[in-house]
């Protein structure tokens, strides 16, 4: 019987990245969402688990085990090899979708063959659940808002070089959160993987000081926010960045001149409804005539009335606004250790 451990007792361990843990599951699964850090080990591939599946709802238990066992036999040995390759001496966790059948084999073939392994109880779904109960943790956050342009994202790493805990959801969700946010970025993970990635990284924020965000719309590509975070980050205070529109541009084009011209005009096609017919044709007719400050005026009028819009939905109480200076970050830290201390007042 193998070792079984809790996953809230491997928390610690995905954190200081000190453990292998190895993801049993088929590598569609796999692919779908993970374990952040967890390798894909499977007992079976793609195909595999679909036959065993087929039989298991044809002809039962029993003889899908007869039949897993036939298909997964053979490589009983390239299991072994593989993970005292991958494994080197290291401390090793393995899970399945809820802690059974599968994990429970390959940790009796792995311990066999001499690589000593723990199971997750309850498998990929009891992290799935402490994952999604992580967000309802009430932490002291710290919004950065501002219209298009605004440098806000280089602003919050600014905050991380001064020692300021930050989450970048846009990193994480490999998109810049507008209808031009997919350019230049990797492809975007699953929702279930972005929220796998961002639950440990809410485990770990400080519960005495700001976790530093940014204005976000609830979805950010395809990757949606945790209700349960997006509201604590709508009742949070929001420190406005006031920057004239002149060097917002500027950034913007700076940032997304660079992109062809096609790419350009595809992803301004996918704001055409709100930006109407004759906005629209105008805004291509630019690109195609490479008027890029033509096209710029076009995008920023859409974008900032969309940013007016959503910040309606914020307690206008709440909304600091910061004009646009070099020290901003340090004035942004004293402020926010002001309202942690004091409480807020307008």
């Amino acid at each position: 019987m193998a070792v079984t451990v809790t996953v809230e007792s491997v928390i610690p361990h995905i954190l200081q990245n000190d453990a292998v843990f190895l993801d049993t599951r088929s590598p569609a699964e796999y692919e779908h969402a993970h374990i952040p850090g967890a390798l894909s080990f499977p007992l079976m591939s793609n195909e595999e688990r679909a036959i065993i599946g087929t039989i298991y709802k044809q002809q039962g238990r029993q003889a899908a085990v007869t039949e897993g066992f036939r298909l997964i036999g053979p490589r009983f040995a390239e299991f072994v090899e593989k993970a005292h390759q991958i494994t080197e001496g290291k401390k090793v966790f393995l899970y399945c979708w809820r802690g059974g059948m599968r994990s429970g084999i390959m940790a009796w073939i792995l311990s066999m063959g001499g690589v000593p392994v723990t199971v997750i109880k309850g498998g990929y779904k009891a992290y799935r659940h402490w994952a999604l109960s992580t967000f309802s943790v009430q932490k002291s956050i710290a919004i950065i808002g501002g219209k298009t342009g605004s440098r806000k994202t280089e602003l919050l790493h600014e905050l991380k070089n001064n020692n300021q805990y930050i989450i970048d959801l846009e990193e994480l969700a490999h998109h810049k959160g507008s209808a031009f946010g997919a350019l230049g970025m990797l492809p975007q993970p699953s929702t279930e993987q972005f929220e796998n990635s961002l639950a440990l990284l809410w485990h770990r924020a400080p519960d005495d000081a700001p976790v530093w965000l940014e204005n976000e719309s609830n979805k950010i590509g395809r990757c949606a926010i945790p209700m349960s975070l997006f509201e604590q980050m709508r009742e949070a205070v929001c420190y406005e960045l006031d920057v004239p529109y002149e060097e917002r541009k500027q950034h913007i084009l700076k940032s997304y001149g660079c992109f062809d011209r096609e790419s350009l005009a595809a992803c301004t096609e996918k704001i055409k409804k709100r930006l109407g017919g004759l906005r629209l044709k105008n805004a291509l007719e630019a690109l195609e005539e490479n008027r890029l400050s033509d096209w710029c005026d076009i995008v920023m009028e859409y974008y900032d009335k969309t940013y007016a819009h959503s910040n309606m939905q914020r307690d206008a109480n709440k909304i600091i606004r910061i004009a646009a200076q070099k020290d901003v970050a340090q004035h942004l830290i004293a402020k926010s250790k002001e309202i942690i201390t004091n409480g807020y007042s307008n």
